[in-house]
Formats: C-alpha cells, sequence, structure tokens
C-alpha cells in the first residue's frame, strides 16, 4: 500500500551518512517478512482507525556514488487491506474505498530523494490508487545498514511516514465525517540481491 520508494529513499540516504560497502550499483531485494505498510484515519471523531496492507512487493536500484540514478517503486495489493473486522475489511475492498476487484494495486515510484540530516532524508514519488497518480512527499529516518546480526549478509532497514488526502484520489465516501487525511507509515528492510 504503498507507498511504495520508501526503501529507496532510507538505503540512499544511509549509504550516504554512513559510507557503507554499498558502493556499486545494486539491485535490492524487499524483506516482505519484516516489511510493514499500515496507515490510520479518523473515525468520526470519536476515535482513530489503523490498518495495513499484507501484501507488497517491490524493486530497488541502488548507485551509491551517483544517488540520482537510482530508484525504487512499489506495488501494494489492495486486496490484502485489512483492518482485523471482516465486515469493514469488505467495505474497504469495495468501490466505496479501494475498489480492489477494478483497481488490485496501489504503485508508489520515487522521483527525488533529498537528504536532511545524518539518518533523515525526505523521498518523493508519484503515488497511485484508483487509476489517479498524485506527488507525495515522506519523512523518513534511517533505521540501521549493515551487517545483518545472524547472517551477517548487508541489510538496510528505514521507516517512513507522510499523510495524503483521499480525496485527492477520488475516495471520497463518508466526507467529511470519515477523515479526508490518512497517515501513512511504511517499515522496511531490504538485501542486495
Amino acid at each position: 500500500m504503498t507507498l511504495k520508494n520508501l526503501l529507496t529513499a532510507g538505503i540512499l540516504a544511509a549509504t550516504l551518512s554512513s559510507g557503507a560497502a554499498f558502493a556499486a550499483p545494486a539491485n535490492y531485494t524487499i524483506d516482505t517478512a519484516h516489511t510493514s505498510a499500515v496507515f490510520n484515519i479518523n473515525h468520526l471523531g470519536f476515535s482513530t482507525m489503523f490498518g495495513r496492507f499484507g501484501k507488497m512487493d517491490g524493486t530497488l536500484v541502488l548507485d551509491a556514488d551517483n544517488i540520482e540514478n537510482s530508484s525504487i517503486q512499489m506495488v501494494i495489493d489492495t486486496e490484502s487491506v485489512t483492518t482485523f473486522h471482516e465486515k469493514r475489511d469488505e467495505h474497504l475492498r469495495s468501490p466505496d474505498f479501494f475498489n480492489a476487484a477494478e483497481f488490485s494495486e496501489m504503485t508508489f515510484e520515487s522521483s527525488k530523494i533529498t537528504k536532511t540530516g545524518d539518518n533523515t532524508a525526505t523521498l518523493e514519488g508519484d503515488l497511485t490508487l484508483l487509476g489517479v497518480t498524485k506527488p507525495v512527499v515522506l519523512d523518513m529516518i534511517i533505521n540501521k545498514i549493515g551487517p545483518h546480526p545472524f547472517t551477517k549478509a548487508p541489510m538496510a532497514g528505514f521507516s517512513a511516514s507522510g499523510t495524503i488526502k483521499r480525496s485527492d484520489f477520488g475516495m471520497g465516501y463518508g466526507l467529511p465525517a470519515i477523515g479526508d487525511e490518512v497517515a501513512l507509515r511504511l517499515d522496511l528492510e531490504a538485501a542486495p540481491e
């Protein structure tokens, strides 16, 4: 869900700040077992509802020497949305919200990464939801870059967050009672292929 390209920003910014051994351009694989895409939204002013997407995939090409040449694309399966409430999840998959039957994927493609601190950056990219593409900006924190403690293989992990207006993508059901602003968070782990 997406939301999908945060990984590049995290690894790129971390590589810049750490000088880790990620010098040559390399393809990275997202560890989906340790990756989460979550969201929350105001519900009628009474509470905040939380949800997540269970299925996603993505590709990353990292060029530590030429950050502008690095890129990431992520794909989130909208059918995999869950709020741990079956009836609500069915409604979220319906045409009122994600319309998963017609738009089975939500995608994110990075366009720019700007380092803002030793372990922080902003990630800009295009989010496509319900067939509508809009630019989004996410704040990123580099959690860790280095060898995996068990396998000793290179790993990168980060957290990224931001807010979108669902109405910008044509998702207007329940407005304004159900919030328009949706908070997004993506936590990713990845390793070179």
